[in-house]
């Protein structure tokens, strides 16, 4: 069968968490309400520690900004903000803003595109994905973007992928897939997806003997590998 659809990952696929944004975010709060950083960084690794998983029953946007408004009342008690106060912080810096697409990712998409691949982003994440994706700039090169929260089911599950494959319109086998985590893309494996595990973060292959297509440590072994497809 022949591939038609690349769909990928968001975190550490396309983009990198920058953690000189957690400080910026620190010292503006310093600025604007008189706060000491050290003590804002520790409340917002708190804050966001204590709603884990919480996240993942939001089903709409109406959900997220729902979930916001509370995320922004308990940030303020444990900063000692008034509510007002908290959701210009939540508001100013929002967690999209703490991460970059990587350097590569625009060409490898664009390049993706010419070549007549529909693109695709399904990340475990709230309903808003699209927002995320206009902030790290690759939104106009993605054609279906999907939150695992609005699917109600989460990678890795089966489901999951399922209904992604549906939503690009193309069969699992007509699909790679590229994540980060290994359970992910044995997962699309097993459901018939071509799959790359991506590792951003090292230099040579670390998951020798598992049942993936190929490691690749950038975006542009992507390419070399549909490359390697179309001349199979």
């Amino acid at each position: 069968m022949t591939l038609r659809a690349i769909l990928f990952d968001r975190d550490d696929t396309l983009s990198l968490t920058e953690q000189g944004i957690y400080s910026e975010a620190a010292l503006w709060t310093q600025q604007k309400f008189g706060l000491e950083p050290k003590h804002t960084l520790t409340a917002m690794q708190q804050q966001w520690a204590s709603v884990e998983g919480q996240w993942q029953h939001l089903r709409t946007l109406e959900d997220e900004h729902t979930f916001w408004q509370d995320y922004a009342l308990e940030l303020g008690k444990r900063l000692g903000l008034g509510h007002e106060q908290a959701l210009e912080l939540v508001t100013q810096w929002p967690y999209y803003r703490l991460i970059r697409a990587v350097p590569e990712a625009r060409e490898v998409l664009s390049k993706l595109r010419q070549k007549g691949y529909k693109i695709g982003v399904l990340s475990n994440t709230l309903p808003n994905v699209a927002a995320t994706l206009s902030a790290i700039e690759i939104h106009d090169l993605v054609d279906v973007a999907i939150a695992s929260c609005t699917l109600g089911s989460h990678k890795p599950d089966l489901e999951c992928f399922t209904r992604a494959a549906a939503l690009l319109e193309h069969a699992p086998n007509e699909i790679l897939f590229v994540d980060d985590r290994l359970e992910n893309v044995q997962a699309a494996l097993e459901l018939g997806m071509h799959a790359l595990l991506i590792n951003h973060h090292a230099e040579k292959e670390t998951t020798p003997n598992t049942r993936v297509d190929g490691e690749i440590f950038n975006l542009y072994g992507v390419l070399e590998y549909v490359e390697a497809l179309e001349g199979s």
